[in-house]
């Protein structure tokens, strides 16, 4: 085992790619989607959450059409992957359903992440999926998101898995590929190419790949994107590992921490990214006060803010609105988004979380912020 970095990891993100599903063919590879979603399995098995970000769609489609004569334009694509993602989705499920596993689709453009709502929504189901034990299976919606049909520059869903790591606060994202990892060069025109095992700083290579990518193949093909979005996820917190996705127990020996593939060390804290992301580009519109019991289970057990425990609240905002958490004595030891506006959370403050409904005439969950959105300072 690598002692290098740790293997404690427990929500783990594979993404992999059409290079990878189709074993550079024309049609998805079944033997291939097969291994994938049987380690996806022992690691659901061994008590680890997954998340799987796969691409298909398009390659799934042109294979139920019978191979039609390729045209380059969007619309073209976007129908293929409009007859495809049905069948692809099909597959991961009679494939996970041998291992008495349920999934989950989730099809996603960059519009439902970059708005906050939207954001906080697709973690929160994300979430609530794997706390049933349910794989969601992720795609960017290809069928609308013409940017990544038109582009291959955008990575393959390369950048969505490196969101969906921030989303979900992933310990590891494995990125799966069809080269063994990151390069010292080419290794199809270098022979004496070796192979980076470890990275600790992304920016430190992205310059020179992304510099040569005009002039190598292993470039262009997607290693620079792959290492913008390694990037990003390790700035998040995870650990990153570019791995061949052929390779027998891939998945199980990157969760295991063993040497596989280039592994790229995380330069940032979840609880800092988490911050940065509450507070990023808003203003704290309020601040809810709570009894000493409420405190100590925020603090101490990581347990939600429900209504029973807030004895008031302070300022206007509304629901989503990112609010402050402070002791009975005024004290802020917390930030988190709210599930009901200062308003509501006034009206229900100190009830029991089955009132809410009858109290509000609404109800946005038992919540009034739900520990997935909360974070202590």
């Amino acid at each position: 085992m690598n002692t290098n970095h740790s293997p404690n990891y427990h929500r783990i993100i594979a993404k992999a790619g059409t290079s990878v599903l189709t074993g550079r063919a024309d049609s998805l590879d079944m033997p291939i989607m097969t291994h994938l979603v049987d380690q996806l399995s022992t690691l659901r098995k061994q008590g680890r959450e997954v998340l799987l970000v796969t691409s298909g769609a398009v390659a799934a489609g042109r294979q139920a059409l019978g191979q039609p004569k390729e045209r380059r334009d969007v619309p073209f694509r976007q129908m293929l992957a409009a007859v495809g993602q049905g069948r692809l989705m099909h597959l991961y499920q009679e494939l996970f359903a041998r291992h008495d596993i349920v999934v989950a689709q989730a099809l996603l453009t960059r519009a439902d992440i970059a708005d906050r709502q939207g954001y906080l929504n697709v973690r929160d189901t994300l979430l609530g999926l794997l706390e049933a034990g349910v794989v969601p299976i992720i795609n960017e919606n290809d069928v609308v998101a013409a940017e990544e049909l038109g582009d291959e520059v955008f990575g393959d869903n390369d950048t969505l898995s490196a969101l969906v790591s921030n989303m979900v606060d992933a310990d590891l994202l494995v990125m799966l590929t069809d080269i063994a990892g990151l390069y010292t060069a080419d290794p199809a025109t270098h022979p004496e190419a070796k192979l980076i095992p470890r990275v600790e700083r992304v920016d430190d290579v992205l310059d020179e790949v992304a510099a040569n990518e005009e002039r190598h193949a292993w470039s262009r093909g997607g290693m620079a994107a792959k290492l913008r979005a390694a990037r990003e996820a390790t700035s998040w917190g995870a650990a990153v590992v570019i791995a061949k996705g052929a390779q027998e127990r891939v998945l199980l020996d990157a969760a295991a921490g063993k040497d596989v593939g280039t592994y790229f060390c995380p330069t940032g804290s979840k609880v800092e990214s988490r911050l940065r992301w509450l507070m990023s580009g808003l203003s704290t519109r309020g601040e809810i006060r709570v009894d000493d019991g409420a405190a100590r289970a925020l603090r101490t057990r990581q347990r939600s803010l429900l209504p029973a425990g807030v004895n008031s609240v302070l300022g206007d905002f509304a629901r989503h609105d990112v609010v402050a958490i402070a002791d009975a004595q005024g004290h802020r030891f917390a930030w988190g988004v709210a599930n009901y506006s200062a308003e509501d959370i006034a009206a229900i403050k100190g009830m029991h979380s089955d009132r809410i409904q009858d109290a509000l005439g609404h109800r946005f969950g038992d919540e009034v912020v739900h520990r997935n959105n909360l974070v202590l300072v």
